[in-house]
């Protein structure tokens, strides 16, 4: 059931009424003369054998109004590269596949370590910076959008919603974040928004001087989504990191260069559902464990450059505070889930919390000890000022590469 509420510092865009896809891609097809549309899509190769993946090109094969699809292709060989090929034929609009793992892109990769410019780390991150560039540099359009390959739930609903705001001329938006509920028929998800963003926060809203953008992230309903929309002057300029804390990076970002009354957050869906990470308990490196020690360091870089000061100290007290909210909120979430005749437990919920309250210290840890530390990828403006010709020769290799 959707709310009216305005209770942030961003504009919230809600689903009031259900309106039709047809109706708002009427509309979309309407601004796309005065500003074309592209997607990113960025993917792994396995899961182009997974079921979320199929669904949503036949979805996307319906839209009617994208000129462009831009899919970054990872950990995929020759022979999976020509599958590749082959799956995403069948969509009508023009697409391009980055196989990043490939020789023209790893060369190219290759010169930009060359210059000090290539991401630190694969994943995500690296994959959405590339599809960024690719987009700049062989595309005209003005929009472009994000989202996952492991939507189980997608309807092209979702597109049209995340793209409406930015790609509206009489709206003064240049970013939109998607946003939706993230339970099942059966429980509760969203477990790192839920047990670690929304406490953390409010901890760090307890033990820090005052800060803006402590209240400017706490306006997202969804911080961790991954699907969000954004005008081509933002993603020139954007600098994001290459590990978990992209989508909180990018948030970061949008906050440095943007008027909050450019951003703006929409209901993209009832409900959503993907891949689930597993908490990986014993290893750091993997799973929601290093999902909450990236996203924690980004939150504690980015309140730095704002003149925060952090100290072994402020770590201890912010664990200790984050700690009794978060056992706090999932007495709240336990109840909500009762009421709706969900299941939670409980138990789950608190070793998860006890995770993420010693991750806090871990990424306080490693902040403290790592000061020369460069975590956001150079904007692509660096790019074509240190490279000049860098990206007529990226947009020829993956053209060979498409054609090939």
């Amino acid at each position: 059931m959707a709310d009216f509420h305005q209770n942030g510092i961003i504009s919230t865009l809600h689903n009031l009424t259900d309106r039709s896809t047809e109706s708002l891609e009427a509309d979309l097809m309407n601004f796309r003369s005065a500003n074309p549309m592209a997607l990113v899509l960025p993917s792994l190769f396995s899961e182009l054998e997974g079921p979320a993946l199929e669904h949503i090109v036949d979805e996307l094969a319906g839209v009617p109004y994208l000129d462009d699809i831009i899919i970054g292709l990872d950990r995929a060989d020759k022979d999976q590269f020509a599958y590749a090929k082959s799956y995403f034929s069948r969509l009508p609009q023009r697409h391009h596949i980055l196989w990043n793992s490939g020789p023209r892109l790893t060369a190219l990769d290759e010169e930009l370590k060359e210059h000090g410019l290539s991401p630190a780390q694969p994943g995500k991150g690296r994959n959405v910076w590339f599809c960024f560039g690719y987009f700049l540099s062989a595309t005209n359009a003005q929009v472009v959008g994000l989202h996952d390959c492991d939507i189980l739930t997608y309807d092209r609903a979702l597109l049209a919603r995340l793209m409406y705001p930015v790609a509206n001329p009489t709206f003064p938006y240049v970013f939109s974040k998607g946003y939706y509920a993230r339970t099942t028929e059966e429980k509760f998800n969203g477990r790192v928004v839920r047990l670690l963003i929304g406490p953390l926060l409010a901890a760090l809203k307890k033990v820090c001087e005052p800060n803006d953008y402590i209240t400017y992230l706490n306006s997202f309903r969804y911080a961790l989504a991954g699907e969000f929309a954004m005008g081509r002057q933002v993603v020139k300029n954007i600098r994001i990191p290459s590990d978990w804390g992209l989508e909180v990076g990018v948030l970061s970002e949008v906050w440095r260069n943007h008027s909050t009354q450019s951003i703006c957050q929409v209901e993209i869906a009832d409900n959503y559902d993907h891949k689930h990470q597993s908490v990986s308990h014993d290893n750091p490196e993997r799973g929601l464990s290093k999902m909450s020690i990236d996203i924690t360091k980004s939150i504690f870089r980015k309140l730095a450059t704002d003149g925060q000061i952090f100290s072994q100290g402020t770590f201890r007290t912010l664990k200790a505070t984050y700690f009794r909210i978060a056992l706090d909120r999932i007495e709240t979430f336990y109840n909500d889930a009762v009421m709706n005749g969900l299941t939670l437990d409980r138990h789950e919920e608190e070793t998860t919390v006890e995770l993420f309250a010693q991750n806090i210290m871990t990424a306080g840890e490693v902040f403290l000890e790592s000061p020369n530390e460069t975590p956001f990828m150079a904007n692509w403006n660096r790019i074509n000022s240190a490279i000049p010709d860098f990206t007529d020769r990226f947009k020829e290799a993956v053209r060979l590469d498409n054609e090939g």
